[in-house]
């Protein structure tokens, strides 16, 4: 909003640059003036630290520098400020952006609106474990609302009109007359709206509104993990009066899977072999993401041991590099035996002992 201060500070002075400056001038002075002044490095400038943050803060959102410039253009005479401030008679108001916003031009018009940001929208995405791994592009369904199907966004039912409000002429406001100024307000008969319908829509309540959905594709980056949260900009709520458009934030949640896990940028899994195997080396078939590959599995392999298959983790990405597949051995020993086993274990064991001594 637009201050009494407005009139009198001139930020594009204070900030060192002409008011043609661009945003990104006027951003480059203003760190550079920040900077030099801030309290922390040069006690005593806390005043001018803050003048200095407070012109950025006006001319650095483009909304409020228009603003600026058309309250500097017109000056304190065209809202009516001729004495100073606080004087006898006249009022001290300290914000003048409702003063211009309602201001009426010779009784009558109705308050331009500010525009408004969309609303952000939230929503989470269930992921299985490899769309999870390598990315994927998918869409998910939004809840908002649109025009009434029925009465096409009017409120009123079919074949009913719409009653211009008598209270307001069909301005939707009224003149609240305050000495010097003609100050705007809402009018309570028909809440701005200008007017009632006859009938209100069945379909709506008389709102114009119905609940709807929509699609939105969302690209799901490699890597993405359980409770991370990814932002999609302009994808949220529509803004109101020319305002920009709200973002879409969505929370993924990844389902676990019974034969992978994650460690980093790495693919985790577990290859189950006998005894046999370990002891005497042979090779094993593992599943991946994709099409399955063949390990060797050394002589003497303990349980535990961790083989790696390079390139089958999560994919590169910005500055992380392919991540692997860690596959853990698990060697599994029997919980029975037949007669004969036992008796071919205990040989063998037996010319284990003679080694040992």
């Amino acid at each position: 909003m637009a201050e009494r201060e407005w009139f009198d500070t001139d930020y594009y002075k204070v900030l060192g640059v002409t008011n043609a400056a661009t945003d990104k001038e006027i951003t480059r002075a203003y760190r550079k003036l920040a900077k030099s002044h801030h309290p922390d490095t040069n006690p005593g400038s806390e005043e001018k630290f803050k003048t200095i943050s407070v012109a950025y803060d006006v001319l650095g959102d483009a909304a409020k520098r228009k603003e600026y410039d058309e309250v500097r253009r017109l000056g304190p005479a065209a809202a009516g400020f001729g004495g100073a401030p606080g004087g006898q008679g006249q009022p001290d108001f300290g914000d003048l952006g409702d003063i211009f916003g309602g201001l009426f031009g010779n009784g009558g018009g109705r308050r331009r609106p500010r525009a408004q940001r969309g609303e952000d929208i939230e929503t989470v995405l269930h992921l299985n474990f490899r769309d999870s791994v390598y990315g994927v592009t998918t869409s998910v369904n939004l809840p908002g609302q649109s025009n009434c199907r029925t009465c096409g966004g009017n409120g009123a039912a079919p074949g009913t009109g719409f009653t211009t409000c008598a209270t307001c002429a069909g301005r939707g406001v009224l003149a609240d007359d305050q000495g010097p100024f003609s100050l705007s307000k809402m009018c309570p008969a028909c809440h701005g709206r200008g007017g009632r319908v006859e009938r209100p829509c069945a379909g709506c309540g008389g709102s114009g509104r119905e609940a709807s959905s929509r699609k939105v594709q969302v690209r799901i980056p490699a890597g993405v993990e359980d409770g991370q949260r990814i932002r999609v900009k302009g994808k949220g709520g529509p803004g109101a009066n020319g305002g920009s458009t709200g973002d879409l934030f969505v929370d993924v949640h990844v389902t676990p899977d019974a034969r992978f896990a994650r460690r980093g940028r790495h693919v985790t899994a577990t290859t189950h072999v006998s005894i046999t195997d370990a002891m005497l080396g042979a090779t094993a078939l593992i599943e991946t993401l994709d099409e399955p590959v063949t390990l060797k599995i050394a002589p003497g392999t303990q349980s535990g041991t961790t083989l790696r298959v390079r390139g089958r983790g999560v994919p590169a990405g910005g500055k992380h590099a392919v991540g692997d597949l860690l596959v853990s051995v698990h060697v599994d020993v029997p919980k029975a035996l037949t007669r004969e086993q036992q008796m071919l274990v205990e040989k063998l064991a037996a010319t284990f002992k003679k080694e040992e001594n």
